[in-house]
């Protein structure tokens, strides 16, 4: 993956800023993918000892929702004509966004409601993106913050344990192909989780009732 050369130095210089930066810009707009930040952060983590997993783990997710803030409040501020404007110009085709994966994360905001940026954090091509229908729709701001904090920390604690296990047994150049070769199978295993644990949360409340 061809990286501008200040990401690429902060790639170069993973520390526990650099990784909350960078997870900012992946959670925005700008198209940049998170397996490359925190399993090699771990992965740091585990070889060398400069840096703590769990405070990856913190910042990575504190990145994340810095980057959902600026969609969230851009979205906000702007109103859905614009965004559909951005989307289909020259510069919103640069950050590879297009008004098909806008009316994607909406239609996946709209159907699972506020629980939907939870979730959207592990689905990809939604998980940068579904910040942008919650602002359209005006979701409660703490309730927003609460619901990406905890998809975004638990998308982050996956992709830190992959790197930090896979130090032991993967060599580092193989690293990043070996985390994006798996971690799309283990988002939509989290998410059937998540699916089935609300289903039975529903149950309940519907047979107390």
């Amino acid at each position: 993956m061809e990286s501008l050369p200040f990401i690429q130095w902060c790639l170069d210089n993973l520390n526990y800023w650099t990784v909350a930066l960078l997870m900012a810009i992946e959670s925005s707009f700008i198209p940049f993918p998170s397996e490359v930040v925190v399993p090699p952060a771990a992965y740091m983590a585990a070889a060398t000892g400069e840096l703590n997993v769990w405070l990856v783990i913190v910042f990575a997710t504190l990145g994340a929702l810095i980057g959902a803030l600026v969609n969230y409040g851009l979205a906000l501020w702007l109103g859905k004509p614009i965004v559909y404007k951005f989307a289909n110009s020259r510069f919103g085709h640069m950050c590879l966004i297009d008004q098909a994966k806008v009316e994607k994360a909406e239609s996946f905001f709209i159907k699972y409601g506020v629980t939907a940026t939870l979730v959207g954090r592990l689905v990809p091509a939604v998980r940068q993106l579904i910040s942008i229908p919650a602002g359209l729709a005006r979701m409660n701001l703490p309730k927003f913050m609460l619901f990406t904090s905890l998809g975004a920390g638990l998308w982050n604690a996956v992709l830190a344990a992959l790197g930090y296990y896979l130090e032991s047994i993967v060599p580092e150049e193989q690293l990043i192909d070996t985390v994006t070769r798996y971690s799309h199978e283990i988002g939509y295993g989290i998410i059937a989780i998540v699916a089935v644990a609300l289903g039975i949360v529903i149950y309940k409340g519907l047979k107390k009732r």
